[in-house]
């Protein structure tokens, strides 16, 4: 399989580009060839726990990890117990997945919507090989599917996301709203969307789940064309939502138009992380497995202050 090099921040690694992605027709073989060819490597339990609280002693077995025996314990009472902590349990792991008409915009390469696809996928099949009850929302402007966290619902998770459809459009505030609502116990969520609305709105409509005591990670996608805005000739543009449209000259745009863009997530990323949401844009043209690497080091990181 072809693939192309990266420089991320670690070991020099190979990276699955999205269009090779594309080729894989089956969801499951594709989050196995990117999870099984890169991520199981990895460390496992620090990166998915929702904390590193202390929960329980549980008394030790032969096989475990000797330093978590709690010493302390031992001298009061001649037995082995092992510290356990919130962040060994399973969590309810939910991706919400933004397929409004925007994300349907590709110049070159895939959509942000089949990226958004593929990467759902494979955090989901991720969260599941660590055992995490997983499910997934589908939005656009409302609820358009919901699968509720479960230890068995990975194939069903799947099937959604293969069958996805673009519509509507991208306002998050509702359908978020009634998310928090429905989802009791704290747990993972991933929020992905290219995040077309005023930056405080979104943030606003995010925010809520972190307050109700969720760890949230936010993917914000974008296609390469909306990034730098390569554009030459005189064109009409319109808008995949509202579908008017706008005569435009991009000689005359191009810089506006990139300072606006740069302004925009800026903006995002700073209001994120005044309310401890861990936020990372994406160009679509990333390799995916190099999202998946980001994704977990931001796990670590959660784990490390919450």
């Amino acid at each position: 399989m072809a693939r192309t090099a990266v420089r991320p921040t670690g070991p020099g690694t190979g990276f699955i580009h999205p269009q090779v992605l594309g080729r894989i027709h089956n969801l499951e073989l594709l989050a196995r060839t990117v999870v099984d060819g890169f991520i199981s490597g990895l460390h496992r339990a620090p990166f998915l726990g929702l904390s590193v609280d202390f929960a329980e002693h549980r008394q030790y077995m032969p096989g475990d990890d000797i330093r978590r025996i709690d010493w302390r314990l031992f001298a009061r009472s001649d037995r082995f117990y092992l510290k356990h902590y919130e962040a060994d349990s399973n969590a309810n792991f939910i991706v919400v997945l933004d397929i409004s008409r925007s994300m349907t915009f590709q110049q070159d390469g895939i959509s942000k919507l089949d990226y958004g696809r593929y990467l759902a996928a494979c955090l989901t099949y991720f969260s599941r090989q660590q055992r995490d009850r997983v499910g997934l929302l589908t939005i656009a402007g409302e609820i358009v599917d919901y699968i509720p966290p479960a230890a068995g619902h990975l194939d069903l998770v799947l099937h959604a996301i293969d069958r996805i459809e673009a519509g509507g459009a991208g306002t998050l505030a509702e359908p978020l709203f009634e998310l928090t609502g429905r989802i009791g116990r704290r747990g993972i969520m991933v929020v992905i969307s290219d995040f077309y609305e005023e930056p405080q709105a979104v943030v606003d409509a995010v925010k809520d789940l972190r307050y109700a005591g969720h760890d949230v990670i936010v993917f914000h996608l974008l296609d390469p064309a909306e990034l730098d805005f390569p554009f030459e000739r005189p064109a009409s543009f319109q808008d995949l939502e509202s579908e008017a449209r706008l005569p435009v000259v991009p000689g005359r745009l191009r810089e506006g138009y990139r300072e606006l863009i740069r302004d925009h997530t800026e903006r995002l990323s700073r209001r994120f992380v005044e309310h401890r949401i861990d936020y990372a844009l994406f160009n679509t043209g990333t390799p995916l497995d190099y999202a998946l690497f980001s994704y977990l080091s931001a796990r670590q990181r959660l784990t490390r202050v919450r």
